[in-house]
C-alpha cells in the first residue's frame, strides 16, 4: 500500500481576473477586485476544486483581497492569511507592462531580469519554500490549498519540483487555473496544471 505521501497534494489556485491581469499588467501590491469575469472564474474554479476531493484541506491565501475573495468564491472556508503567498514585488515595474519594460531593458522578464525596487529571484526563492516548507508539515494527515497569484505560483511549482526559481517560467497559468503538486514514487511532480473549467 501507498504511504500517504503518494496520496498527498498540494494544489495552487490563481486568483481571478482583475482589470490589470486583462491588460497584462505586472501587479503585486496593488490591491485590485476581480473583474465581474474573475468572479465567474473563482466561482467555477470551486468545482474543479470538488472534483479532487481533497482530504481535510488547509487552506492558505495571500493577504490581497483579489486571493481572499477568489478563496471564498470558489468555496474554500476557514481559510488562513499566509504572507508569503503575496505576488512578486515588482518594485518600479508595478502597474507595467513587459513591452512597457523592454522599451528601456531589451529583452527583460520577470524571471532573468533586475527589479528596481522590488524582489530579487532569491527573496522569491526563500518565500517559495518556506510556503512548501509548511505545506509539506501538513501533507501527512492532510492536503493543502494554496489561493495566490501567477508569477509567484509559478515560482511555487518550480521549486517544488526542484528547479531554480526562474523556472516558473515554463509553467504560464492563468487566472483561476488551478495546478496540483504531489508525489510518485516519493518523487515530487506535477500532477495536473492550469486546469480551468467553462464559467459560463
Amino acid at each position: 500500500m501507498p504511504g500517504p505521501e503518494e496520496d498527498a497534494r498540494v494544489v495552487l489556485l490563481r486568483h481571478g481576473e482583475t482589470s490589470w491581469s486583462v491588460q497584462h499588467k505586472h501587479t503585486g501590491r496593488t490591491d485590485l477586485p476581480l473583474t465581474a469575469a474573475g468572479e465567474r472564474q473563482a466561482t467555477a474554479a470551486g468545482h474543479v476544486l470538488a472534483g479532487l476531493r481533497l482530504r481535510d484541506p488547509l487552506i492558505l491565501v495571500s493577504p490581497r483581497a483579489r486571493a481572499r475573495r477568489t478563496a471564498e468564491l470558489a468555496g474554500l472556508p476557514g481559510a488562513q492569511v499566509e504572507p508569503d503567498l503575496a505576488e512578486w514585488d515588482y518594485g518600479e515595474y508595478e502597474g507595467r507592462t513587459t513591452p512597457e519594460i523592454r522599451a528601456h531593458d531589451p529583452g527583460w522578464t520577470i524571471w532573468s531580469g533586475t527589479v528596481p525596487g522590488g524582489e530579487s529571484a532569491d527573496a522569491i526563492r526563500a518565500r517559495a519554500d518556506r510556503v512548501l516548507g509548511t505545506a509539506r508539515n501538513a501533507l501527512d494527515t492532510r492536503d493543502v490549498v494554496l489561493v495566490g497569484h501567477g508569477h509567484f505560483s509559478r515560482a511555487l511549482i518550480a521549486r517544488w519540483l526542484g528547479f531554480e526559481v526562474r523556472e516558473g517560467r515554463r509553467f504560464a497559468l492563468a487566472t483561476a487555473g488551478v495546478s496540483v503538486l504531489g508525489y510518485e514514487h516519493s518523487e515530487p511532480t506535477l500532477w495536473a496544471h492550469n486546469l480551468r473549467p467553462p464559467t459560463e
